[in-house]
């Protein structure tokens, strides 16, 4: 029961959050889309943070961790790596460029609206790869945290889609992104906090940090291994790979969508420091316990799936922990996959009514929403592990045929558009091959996924050149 009434607590606590910035908001799209341009940027920092490291996303790196053991660190460091380098120089150019643009969503950044280079085919494929992919992602967070809830309580996926996601639009059409950013800074915090508590009591339980390495090196040599066995192109290419993961935030509209509504180009710095100060314990405590787990649940085979990842934490959980803090973790890991599905579903209303449908109504654009928010829910209740499979490919798939185009529109580059959708169709092919291909745990799909459309735009861009000179000589 004090589990009950402890998950119910944080959930109505994350619910009141979320209402009291909703009271906040105007009615207008740019509040609902941006939050006015106008967010603090701490706030912006815990939400990139809480959508970068969505619920399924540190499930999946828990359950990698579990089947893989201490090597699992590369992911994060990689990651972070990546994170630095779009802080550092992109995302402040992204700022300010949606400033002087006045872009209200990431294919504007992309397509500029100054009649320049303008295709509305380009603007198009952008708004619908953004579109697929971020709906079947939200579908994938529902399903991870209908996973997490059935896990403790035993009630089966349906109502655990159905109250996250009418927990997650009903917020979002009443505070749009102000309350999302709000909402995702409760998670973030909340989620650290129960995980490190977590962690402490497991670690006590196995015994200490040393019983916890002799158990795992008891268990199976490989788990103490810092490095993957022999990676195909050299463990270079393998760190480099992860670095390329952690860029693919330059391709994914939810998260630059939150660069895009910070107060002003100054503050990311700020928002940076803040970023990496939960990033970076969040990512040790995620591996402790994925650590943990494989000493206290050593029974759950190769682990790496979802289901078992999820399964593992709530034996642990229930191992270690009291009941109340059994809940109030439930609740943030619930919270973590409702909250990225917010950011997703945001993201999707812009891509329908700014950029596919040009109807830029305030109420439309949360019409939109709604019905984004129930194609979610209907693909997380149909679509099973299938969607859960979509959602994780999703971050490549968006990173190599969006995140080039950014860069090459962040550092003034025309993009013409039969080279603009020859770029994305290459990314996008190489992301989904590489992934299914033998070396995909060699070497991230991303890394070759977003140097082949740069090369692609090197040749187009060459070739281009080449008929102008070829006309010009004719003319002459």
């Amino acid at each position: 029961m004090s589990l009950a009434l402890a998950f119910l607590a944080c959930v109505a606590a994350f619910a009141l959050i979320g209402w009291l910035a909703a009271r906040r908001h105007r009615p207008s799209v740019d509040d609902y889309l941006l939050a006015g341009r106008d967010a603090r940027p701490w706030l912006v920092a815990l939400s990139s943070a809480a959508t970068t490291s969505s619920g399924l996303m540190f499930i999946a790196l828990l359950g990698f961790t579990y089947r893989a053991g201490v090597q699992a660190i590369w992911l994060p460091a990689g990651w972070i790596a990546g994170d630095v380098i779009a802080w550092r120089w992109i995302y402040p150019r992204v700022r300010l460029r949606a400033e002087t643009s006045e872009a209200t969503t990431v294919t504007q950044l992309v397509v500029p609206q100054d009649g320049r280079t303008t295709s509305s085919s380009l603007a198009i494929a952008v708004a619908a790869l953004t579109l697929v992919f971020l709906c079947g992602l939200a579908g994938a967070q529902l399903h991870a945290g209908s996973v997490a809830l059935d896990g403790f309580f035993d009630w089966g996926a349906a109502p655990g889609i159905l109250l996250g996601g009418a927990i997650v639009v009903a917020y979002c059409l009443a505070g749009g992104l102000r309350a999302s950013l709000w909402t995702d800074a409760a998670q973030a915090l909340t989620l650290l906090v129960a995980l490190g508590a977590l962690v402490g009591f497991a670690v006590v339980e196995v015994g200490g940090p040393r019983a916890l390495w002799t158990d795992l090196a008891a268990a199976d040599p490989t788990l103490v291994a810092w490095s993957p066995e022999d990676p195909a192109f050299g463990l270079g290419a393998y760190a480099l790979g992860l670095v390329f993961g952690g860029l693919g935030a330059i391709g994914q509209p939810h998260v630059l969508i939150r660069t895009m509504a910070i107060d002003s180009v100054t503050g990311m710095r700020r928002a940076f420091h803040v970023y990496l100060l939960w990033r970076i314990p969040f990512s040790f405590v995620v591996i402790a316990a994925g650590l943990c787990a494989r000493v206290l649940v050593p029974d759950l085979g190769g682990g790496g799936t979802v289901a078992d990842a999820s399964i593992a934490l709530r034996a642990v959980a229930y191992l270690v922990l009291p009941d109340a803090f059994v809940g109030v973790l439930l609740a943030a890991v619930f919270a973590a996959t409702m909250t990225s599905a917010g950011a997703q579903l945001l993201s999707c209303s812009a891509a329908i009514s700014q950029d596919l449908s040009r109807r830029s109504s305030y109420g439309y654009v949360k019409l939109a929403t709604l019905t984004v928010g129930v194609l979610a829910m209907t693909s997380a209740l149909v679509g099973g592990e299938r969607i859960v499979a979509l959602g994780l490919g999703a971050w490549s798939a968006l990173g190599a045929s969006i995140g080039p185009l950014v860069l090459l529109r962040l550092w003034g580059q025309p993009i013409p558009t039969n080279v603009g959708l020859a770029m994305m169709a290459v990314g996008l092919t190489i992301a989904l091959a590489w992934a299914r291909s033998p070396w995909a745990g060699d070497v991230l799909e991303l890394l070759p996924a977003m140097i082949g459309p740069l090369i692609v735009y090197a040749i187009g861009r060459r070739v281009g050149a080449g008929e102008v000179r070829s006309r010009a000589t004719t003319r002459s």
